[in-house]
């Protein structure tokens, strides 16, 4: 069988694309990572639909002058929305993390619509955190067992690592919440020690009702969340690694376990 094909776009103030990139050749596939220059102005030599995976890293696109991901979204409306289309009908899968999040969101693409293709109309929105700020720590997210998301499939609670300003997911109302609820369309929520869904800081580190931490679109194609598991691949990444050496090793590192799980998500 062929490798998987991953596009990274990259440039503009994104970041992280070399520990993405990394995480997707760790479980088998390959990856191009192309400044959205050349995407804009279709100087790469593939289309999108080429590929059977678009990550979309964090950083700070356009430097998140206006809000989180608002300036990329609008430029890829703009310039790839047919393209992006094409990929998408196609069975395309996408994963968003942190500032993807943030950009798939106010592209339309999350959580989308209940039901056909993709309109690029938001529908929701990433507010900056409930304790205004930047918050930097570890958090524990825990999977829906009722998802239809293939980034989660197989994976249990994980410590991921989790660093925004702008994370707080908010719904067009508190019925669409309910009905993303309803629908498994919250694949990822924060949850505390005991394994209760984390409604309050720091469990929760930006307020997210109902403890979302990540969305997907109804296909489960389309994952967005806001820790990043492209920082936890190796066991030593943890940081309580030294004091539960054993525990930590004695499965896949909780970040790498996504990337495995759409990658073989076909």
């Amino acid at each position: 069988m062929k490798p998987v094909r991953v596009l990274l776009p990259v440039g503009f103030g994104l970041n992280c694309e070399e520990e993405t990139a990394q995480a997707f050749r760790m479980v088998g596939a390959e990856v191009d990572l192309v400044h959205l220059t050349d995407l804009f102005a279709r100087r790469h030599p593939r289309r999108i639909a080429d590929y059977q995976v678009l990550a979309m890293v964090g950083g700070f696109a356009y430097g998140d002058h206006v809000a989180g991901g608002l300036v990329l979204a609008t430029r890829i409306r703009a310039h790839l929305k047919e393209d992006l289309a094409a990929f998408l009908a196609g069975g395309g899968r996408v994963l968003g993390i942190c500032n993807g999040f943030q950009t798939l969101t106010r592209l339309g693409l999350l959580p989308g619509p209940e039901a056909g293709a993709p309109d690029f109309t938001p529908r929701a929105t990433l507010a900056s955190n409930e304790r205004l700020g930047y918050r930097d720590a570890w958090v524990r997210v825990a999977p829906d067992p009722r998802t239809p998301c293939v980034w989660t499939r197989g994976l249990a609670a994980v410590d991921l690592p989790s660093r925004h300003g702008e994370g707080r997911f908010v719904a067009a109302s508190d019925e669409a919440l309910r009905r993303l609820d309803a629908n498994g369309q919250l694949p990822l929520r924060y949850v505390d020690a005991a394994g209760k869904i984390a409604l309050s800081w720091p469990e929760n580190p930006n307020g997210s009702a109902l403890g979302v931490a990540g969305v997907c679109d109804a296909t489960g194609r389309i994952l967005g969340l806001m820790p990043h598991p492209d920082a936890f691949l190796y066991p030593w990444h943890h940081p309580d690694w030294p004091r539960r050496r054993a525990e930590v090793e004695a499965r896949e590192p909780g970040g790498l376990a996504i990337f495995r799980a759409g990658v073989e998500g076909a």
